[in-house]
């Protein structure tokens, strides 16, 4: 489980931060809808959160209450810690020196080592998620160091993904992970300067992007600039390949690469010697662009033939399988006319489980669809993600089970294909060693923990070892 989410954070001359930290906020939308929050300083650091999407978090009389021109803002997918208002951010810790506030994106893979170290130091949590763990750990470290000094300290003992907002007292600063699995960029305005998890957000508030922060770099936001401090030296990146396919807006441009023009790479890639057929549709919204591809390569016609409820939430983000699938009837209509009789390419950026795919095969063949074939942005999902992308067990993935014919089978189409590894590689355009592509390979940038059922079974297997080993009679057990 892990924090799927967006950070925001900004530095203005002057005027409150509040009202461009919302917009911001709401330009990020789309990377957790569960809960809101932002914080900001005058004299003191201000506070609100809540469950929720940004407008039901904030009203005016909310927005009234954060004052002062720094600060920095969070929208939450719960994935580390449970979906509740304890777990909302940005996180808030007090300590000697005055008080932090934390906004995360991503997961620490050694947060439980880190928690119960600092549990036995008697430190207190309110909280499941690792964003507590990250601050209650950056206050230990701002009790021995100078700011810039702790933060390094910081990131020398995390292991994972991360990209971080931080208000330290009155001082906004962005982190990166040194692997940049997750994105974060930098941005300009006439009065300040602005961190983001994607720069359609900047394009938003009618700033300029400047740069991504780099892997491993700590970003200190000024109104009259920022100073870089770079604290990683390996030239090793892991870029999640998953934001280019999926999770980022079409129109944000990550690590120099704008999302659209990938995706509508992909569909060209996919669109190669391909199928006979009618008319192509895109699963939307984020099979739309690999669509638009697929059919300027293959010259066959582009069309809707899948209209999106647009005020029900991604059901790829929606936690829970019942809510995954009522989510699907609620979410898409087939337009009957378009389909009826038609040979039909549909596009869609991933199959992960399977299920939300069947249920719109089946949409698509009570329409009257005469064939339907069925290609997909990314190659097969085969491992769950342990960075930061909510991705099922290895028993939930059906790609790990399954063949491609035997996914076919499974959703119902006439035929399936999914784009080659090379050729994803090659629409993003990085080179595969800066790519984190663990979930389609198994290979992660970072040693990944086991699932809990494997490590429960290895421990009892352990035991059982230990009780022969000391001649205790052990109940029969099968190694893992």
């Amino acid at each position: 489980m892990k924090d799927k989410c967006g950070v925001f954070g900004i530095a203005l001359d002057s005027k409150d931060a509040a009202l461009p930290i919302y917009y911001g906020l709401y330009a990020l939308q789309h990377r957790g809808q569960e809960s809101a929050g932002i914080a900001t300083h005058d004299s003191a650091i201000h506070i609100e959160r809540g469950m929720g999407l940004v407008h039901e978090v904030f009203d005016e009389h909310r927005l009234g209450h954060l004052k002062g021109p720094r600060g920095i803002g969070h929208v939450r997918y719960s994935t580390t810690g449970l979906s509740r208002v304890e777990n909302c951010q940005p996180a808030l810790v007090n300590y000697r020196g005055g008080t932090i506030a934390i906004a995360h994106n991503g997961d620490i893979v050694n947060s439980s080592d880190i928690r119960q170290a600092l549990e036995a130091e008697g430190r207190i949590f309110v909280s499941d998620s690792d964003t507590e763990v990250i601050a209650h750990l950056l206050v230990k470290e701002l009790m021995r160091y100078d700011t810039i000094t702790a933060v390094q300290e910081l990131m020398n003992k995390l292991r994972g993904s991360y990209s971080l907002t931080l208000l330290i007292n009155d001082t906004v600063i962005g982190i990166r992970d040194p692997f940049g699995i997750k994105p974060l960029c930098i941005g300009r305005f006439d009065d300040g300067y602005v961190l983001s998890s994607e720069s359609a957000a900047i394009d938003t508030l009618g700033g300029e992007l400047l740069r991504d922060v780099r892997p491993g770099e700590i970003i200190v936001l000024h109104p009259d600039g920022f100073v870089s401090q770079k604290v990683s030296k390996t030239a090793v990146t892991a870029h999640c390949m998953f934001e280019y396919v999926y999770f980022a807006r079409p129109d944000s441009i990550l690590d120099g690469a704008l999302i659209y023009e990938v995706r509508r790479k992909i569909g060209q890639t996919l669109a190669e010697g391909d199928v006979e057929a009618d008319i192509i549709i895109p699963v939307p919204d984020s099979g739309i662009a690999f669509a638009i591809g697929y059919a300027e390569k293959s010259k066959l016609p582009y069309t809707e033939g899948l209209i999106k409820n647009r005020y029900v939430g991604r059901t790829f983000i929606m936690p829970g399988q019942d809510l995954r699938e009522t989510a699907v009837r609620l979410k898409l209509n087939v337009i009957k006319k378009h389909i009826e009789g038609k040979r039909v390419v549909m596009i869609d950026d991933s199959i992960v489980r399977g299920t939300t795919s069947r249920k719109i095969v089946d949409m698509l063949r009570a329409a009257g669809a005469e064939e339907v074939h069925m290609r997909i942005g990314t190659p097969p999902i085969v491992s769950p993600c342990y960075l930061g992308i909510d991705m099922p067990t290895y028993g939930e993935l059906i790609a790990a089970r399954k063949s491609v014919d035997g996914v076919k089978l499974m959703i119902g189409v006439d035929s399936l294909k999914y784009i080659s590894l090379a050729g994803l590689i090659d629409s993003i355009g990085l080179p595969r060693e800066k790519l984190c592509l663990g979930c389609l390979t198994g290979m992660y940038p970072i040693e990944r923990p086991l699932e809990p059922a494997m490590q429960l079974k290895l421990d009892a297997f352990a035991n059982t070892v230990k009780k022969k080993a000391d001649g205790v009679p052990a109940s029969p057990l099968q190694s893992p």
